[in-house]
């Protein structure tokens, strides 16, 4: 997928641990782990907007665009 998340980039920065970070957002540890392995179809701008508090970051800061090769939409 073109979409790179960059959430354990920010965490390394904060030097934050990844459950801090989804006790913060009120999110479980696993859907965190969803979303920063970019396994993720969505991320709803609630969440976004959370990761963006607790990290004290822009959207741009988490989330990258790299065009390549876009896999299939699921029926």
């Amino acid at each position: 997928m073109p979409i790179i998340v960059n959430v354990d980039v920010m965490l390394a920065r904060r030097k934050m641990s990844s459950g801090e970070l989804a006790e913060k957002i009120g999110i479980s540890a696993a859907n965190l782990s969803i979303l920063k392995t970019g396994k993720a179809k969505a991320v709803r701008f609630t969440t976004l907007s959370a990761l963006c508090k607790a990290l004290d970051c822009q959207p741009g800061d988490l989330l990258e665009y790299q065009p390549g090769e876009e896999t299939p939409s699921e029926p």
